[in-house]
C-alpha cells in the first residue's frame, strides 16, 4: 500500500475513534458518565455479576482502571461489590436496581449513537460493520500474536 492510501485510511480510523468517543463523552454526561463506564454497565447487564478481573478482560482494559470505574460507579450507587464465595481475594462486581436502570438508559443512548454514526449508510452495509470492524480490531490487537510474525516462525 502506498502512504497517500494508507494515510488515508489511518487518518480516518483516528478520526472515526475520536469523534465516536467524543460524541459518547456528551451523550453520557447527562447520565453522570465518563466514556467507558457505559460499557462496564453494559457488560454486566449483559452478563450478569463478574469477577472483577474477569471483569477487566472482558473489556480489554487495564485492571487499574476497571478498579478506579467500579469505585465510582459503587459510589454512586449503581453498582455492589462483594468477596467471591470461593476466593476471599477476588471481588465480585453486579448491577443494583439503580444500576440496571442507568444500564437502559445507556442502552438507549448507545442505539441513538449507532444510528447517528452509520447515517446514509446502505442497510447490507451497516449490517457487515460489525465484522468488519472486528476484523481491523483483531488485525491490530496487540495482544494477539501478528500473522506475519506466525508467518516467518513456520519458515524457520
Amino acid at each position: 500500500m502506498d502512504f497517500a492510501r494508507a494515510d488515508a485510511l489511518n487518518q480516518a480510523i483516528r478520526l472515526l475513534s475520536l469523534r465516536h468517543r467524543a460524541r459518547a463523552a456528551e451523550l453520557l454526561a447527562p447520565l453522570g458518565l465518563h466514556p467507558g463506564q457505559e460499557a462496564l454497565l453494559l457488560e454486566l447487564a449483559r452478563t450478569g455479576p463478574m469477577i472483577q478481573a474477569e471483569l477487566s478482560e472482558a473489556l480489554g482494559v487495564e485492571r487499574p482502571s476497571v478498579t478506579l470505574m467500579v469505585r465510582k460507579l459503587e459510589a454512586a450507587g449503581h453498582l455492589r461489590r462483594s468477596p467471591a464465595p470461593d476466593d476471599q481475594r477476588a471481588t465480585v462486581v453486579e448491577l443494583t436496581g439503580k444500576g440496571e436502570a442507568l444500564a437502559e438508559r445507556v442502552k438507549e443512548l448507545w442505539c441513538a449513537l449507532a444510528e447517528e454514526t452509520v447515517a446514509g449508510l446502505p442497510d447490507e452495509t451497516v449490517a457487515d460493520l460489525p465484522a468488519l470492524l472486528g476484523v481491523l480490531t483483531n488485525n491490530v490487537d496487540t495482544k494477539r500474536p501478528r500473522r506475519r510474525e506466525n508467518a516467518q516462525r513456520g519458515r524457520r
